[in-house]
């Protein structure tokens, strides 16, 4: 059975919470409660985890993302990769840019379209994956250990329904 994912502390526990600090604790107010704020420490830690799962290869998780997209749909265009994961094309162009002249990404003209690039991955770039693929999905558990198969479903489906919510 699935333990709740409910904070049963009263409105008052939950304001009156501190944290460490090099002086003290920290009032953190109504912090606690929000799901942006905890959303972003759950981010900050699974992006630190990340990086350590992923050294010393200087990939970030926007930029692994970029990769599979490119493998995962090869020829794809900027814009439309930079639609599909949610980045401003002047954005994706520098991404691209970074890792083109890593060797990871060839952008060559798009035979359908001469005013775009489609994307494929270099050898090196295929290479890159390869080894990355299996350390991100040993970091992605490594970050859900503690929660059952049942509450990684509801994590998963919970955050795709705040995601669609804006």
């Amino acid at each position: 059975m699935a333990t709740s994912l409910t904070d049963t502390s009263s409105p008052s526990d939950r304001r009156s919470r501190t944290r460490p600090s090099k002086s003290g604790k920290l009032a953190l107010g109504p912090l606690p409660e929000l799901v942006g704020y905890n959303l972003r420490k759950a981010q900050v830690a699974v992006f630190q985890n990340f990086q350590n799962a992923v050294a010393p290869h200087d990939i970030t998780p926007g930029q692994f993302g970029v990769l599979i997209m490119i493998k995962e749909n090869e020829g794809l265009s900027q814009s439309d990769l930079g639609a599909a994961v949610g980045i401003d094309r002047s954005t994706m162009v520098a991404v691209i840019d970074r890792l083109e002249s890593r060797g990871l990404v060839i952008r060559a003209p798009s035979p359908n379209d001469r005013r775009s690039y489609a994307l494929k991955l270099s050898p090196d770039g295929e290479k890159l994956l390869d080894e990355l693929v299996p350390r991100v999905r040993e970091h992605d558990q490594s970050m859900v250990k503690d929660l059952s198969a049942d509450e990684q479903a509801q994590l998963i489906d919970f955050l795709r329904r705040v995601a669609r919510s804006r």
